[in-house]
């Protein structure tokens, strides 16, 4: 009979199959992800682990013909003289009924470290797989749905296995064995009794769970909508505070969960339907084996004690038709569950390491983009024939009004897009030639918001250069003017710095956002309006650390405070994504353009910025 489920399923996306995968396709592909688990160790725990299995099946078919042989000896009419025979055998059935049911316990802890290893290799290879996929894949993704499916894909996994391995084949091995002792020992009848109540099990359960299929993957429709939007209101608690939103939020985490509510009840309705259709076939399979007995009893074929063995197979007959309906459903279901999963591994990243890539050469880090032209999807403005150089070792500050391109240059030159027409190179090599690992191990990130780990301020900091050294650590913070405020906090370099980071202000953030990059040493260092965030005061010591940071190195600045980069080697001007003027500061500003027009509106206003 069905029992609870906790698992939820996931809805075919539009365009797939309605069905679940064939499950010899899901086994493979399987296979395949967690790298088939070849081991010598693995071979001999799996074996004896379906050796136990199968041991288990023939001992709880034969066990109850012992004590059939034991009660017959009792009621033959010397109970007195045949009591130690009884005893003996009594003893003997509860040995083996008991080797029946330890042997699978004793497989499940044999089998254990199989299905956690196959579980780890699994959640691992699509965690690496979702982390290389392409940045438009996760901004059009939510980060509580992607890691919900990841979560179910690999939690299913564990079930699969085992079910694949010690149940199906070893149920269908007891099914046959049953019948044949009962049809071999009692006769025809009963073992037609048992092979039509499974049959008809079978069909049942087969029937009525395609049909519930349908309300499992709404279910999971629903549970995956709940979970998007409880995550992704809690990263942006700080809005809903701010907007004083926090019951509109409640309100909207509610009808999502009504939503579920409203599928789960469905699909556990289609379940009781299941359960108790699945019980009238059992106790009516029962009864017949009963009413067969008791026909044979009264024509002195059986005895009392073959009544006993006949109920006995036949009650542990229905554990493994159990076990065989739940299986199938649940194998049904574990597959939809994966879909999603294997969705996520077919997912092709839109930017990938060309055949025979290279690591980057070493070089002094002139950056060129030439002719460059780029439109992001569903737009038809971009960039369109930019071209530009930073020389090796200056700083050079991109800079326009909103919308005109400036992080779009960002994103080209860390290759998370690549360009529509031109190239973008480092060193004269073009990124599209080069690995993305060494490139942007080459290149040095401070954006405008710095996201730290909800871990210590040392793991945020070492992020930059895991390995390094607590001398290099505390150089790195001294060069961001960190150090200080990390030797002034309890717990110093260990302090828990909370969810992206938000336990230190804005300028705290900035400089272990600067100090990680220091450590780095990267070749190329970019600051995307590393400061626009700050107040006047934290700006200038922010300030003082990046241009600690810059100094000797290959420098990309996106102004949002134009009098930062007032100093800069090169200033390019970007309007409607095309380069409109270049120049030093003081070049510009006696050209009167748009440069110049920008500088004298924040001087007039300093609240207005060049965003």
């Amino acid at each position: 009979m069905a029992r609870g489920e906790g698992r939820t399923v996931s809805k075919a996306e539009p365009g797939e199959d309605p069905g679940s995968p064939p499950i010899l396709r899901t086994i493979s592909r399987l296979m395949h992800l967690i790298g088939g688990l070849r081991g010598p160790g693995y071979r001999l725990r799996l074996t004896a682990a379906f050796v136990l299995t199968l041991l288990g099946k023939v001992l709880a078919v034969f066990s109850p013909l012992v004590l059939a042989d034991g009660i017959n000896a009792l009621s033959g009419g010397d109970a007195r003289g045949a009591l130690p025979l009884f005893i003996g055998l009594a003893g003997f059935w509860a040995a083996l009924r008991f080797a029946s049911t330890a042997g699978p316990q004793i497989r499940d802890a044999i089998f254990q470290p199989i299905s956690e290893e196959a579980q780890r290799r699994a959640g691992a290879n699509v965690f690496r797989h979702v982390h290389s996929l392409s940045v438009r894949f996760h901004h059009s993704k939510r980060t509580g749905s992607v890691y919900r499916t990841i979560e179910r894909g690999v939690r299913a996994i564990d079930f699969l296995l085992r079910f694949l391995a010690f149940n199906i084949a070893p149920t269908i091995i007891e099914l046959l064995l049953a019948a044949g002792v009962l049809g071999f020992k009692y006769g025809w009848q009963f073992s037609f009794i048992a092979s039509l109540t499974v049959v008809i099990y079978a069909w049942i359960t087969f029937g009525v769970t395609e049909w519930r299929l349908k309300h499992r993957r709404e279910m999971n429709e629903a549970d995956t909508e709940a979970a998007g939007r409880a995550v992704d209101s809690l990263l942006n608690f700080e809005t809903v505070k701010s907007f004083a939103a926090e019951e509109r939020e409640s309100a909207r985490y509610d009808r999502a969960l009504a939503s579920y509510a409203r599928a789960a009840v469905r699909s556990n309705t289609s379940l009781v339907l299941l359960n108790v259709l699945q019980t009238l076939i059992m106790n009516a399979g029962l009864v017949g084996m009963v009413l067969a007995a008791g026909f044979l009893v009264a024509q002195d074929g059986m005895g009392p004690g073959d009544i006993t063995a006949v109920i006995l197979i036949m009650t542990n007959l229905y554990a493994p038709l159990n076990i065989l309906g739940f299986a199938y459903r649940e194998i049904k279901q574990t597959s939809i569950d994966m879909e999603k999963m294997f969705a996520l591994l077919d997912e092709a990243p839109d930017i990938a390491d060309a055949p025979g890539a290279k690591a980057l050469q070493p070089g002094p880090g002139e950056v060129v983009f030439d002719d460059v032209s780029f439109a992001h999807e569903g737009r038809d403005q971009g960039l369109a024939h930019v071209s530009f150089t930073a020389p090796a070792g200056k700083t050079t500050a991109v800079v326009g009004p909103s919308g005109a391109g400036k992080s779009t240059i960002l994103k080209l030159l860390f290759r998370f897009y690549d360009p529509a027409g031109g190239e973008v190179r480092i060193d004269g090599q073009d990124l599209r030639n080069v690995t993305q690992s060494s490139l942007r191990t080459a290149l040095g990130l401070v954006p405008q918001d710095v996201v730290l780990f909800n871990d210590t301020i040392r793991y945020n900091i070492a992020y930059g250069r895991p390995e390094a050294t607590q001398r290099e650590l505390e150089d790195a913070a001294r060069r961001a003017q960190l150090l200080h405020f990390i030797e002034s906090l309890p717990q110093g370099w260990d302090t828990r710095v909370g969810e992206r980071g938000l336990k230190l202000s804005g300028g705290e953030k900035q400089r272990v956002g600067i100090a990680r990059v220091v450590l780095k040493n990267p070749r190329i260092l970019i600051l995307d309006e590393a400061t626009s965030s700050l107040d006047s005061a934290t700006e200038a010591e922010v300030q003082e650390a990046l241009e600690q940071a810059a100094r000797g190195r290959t420098t990309i600045v996106v102004a949002h405070r134009l009098s930062t980069i007032a100093n800069a080697d090169q200033i390019v001007v970007l309007e409607r994504g095309q380069v409109v003027e270049r120049g030093t500061h003081a070049a510009l500003i006696a050209k009167s353009g748009l440069y110049a027009s920008l500088w004298k509106r924040q001087a007039e206003d300093p609240a207005v910025a060049a965003e």
